[in-house]
């Protein structure tokens, strides 16, 4: 398997384990309910020629994270509270060689925001990034208008890198993102440590 992979992770009630197809139902059930909220949020897929880009389905979509896992290119983790599907942050474009260089990814179930669930997983995954998977730079892109991604980032105290105009097509359009990264030199502690000493 690839360094850092698979992984468990836990703090308190909080667990971050493999994304996995045992998942489906609760990951359907939850996506589902917040249809609404997320999709402004989500990656869509441009028009033009057909692509693999979109997963047709669940098991598709896990079996697609399980080879780029495998390869080593990333990490998908569920969320789990109170033993309970939550959501999902993925490590995502995992570059070795001389960059050592990887994004995140996130989202959570409206119904359990705002308890602080996500920054602590975003950290507990970025820290697991710099110790076990041996990288060097984690960077997190978000829209100017998702104000609750935002503040994940502000909680985490990550520094504001970039702005990339036009940068990911999101919700039917290509959408600019404020760009967000933080180096394993900038945390000697770790995330979490910092996060929770605040």
């Amino acid at each position: 398997m690839a360094l850092g992979w698979p992984a468990r992770l836990t703090h308190g009630d909080l667990i971050l384990r493999p994304l996995a197809l045992a998942d489906r139902h609760e990951w359907r059930e939850v996506r589902e309910r917040n249809a609404d909220w997320l999709h402004h949020w989500e990656a869509s897929v441009p028009p033009g020629p057909v692509t693999s880009a979109r997963p047709a389905s669940y098991r598709a979509l896990v079996r697609r994270l399980r080879t780029l896992a495998r390869d080593g290119q990333a990490m998908p983790f569920a969320i789990e509270v109170g033993g309970r599907f939550v959501g999902q942050v993925t490590v995502n474009n995992i570059v070795r060689g001389s960059a050592q260089f990887a994004s995140i990814g996130y989202w959570i179930d409206q119904a359990v925001s705002g308890r602080g669930l996500m920054p602590r997983a975003v950290a507990l995954v970025i820290d697991h990034c710099f110790t076990v998977a041996g990288l060097h730079r984690v960077e997190i892109c978000i829209r100017p208008e998702n104000t609750n991604s935002l503040r994940v980032v502000e909680k985490l105290g990550l520094r504001e890198v970039g702005y990339a105009p036009r940068f990911l097509h999101i919700d039917g359009a290509w959408r600019d993102h404020r760009i967000y990264a933080v180096t394993v030199e900038e945390v000697p502690e770790g995330l979490l440590a910092r996060l929770l000493s605040d």
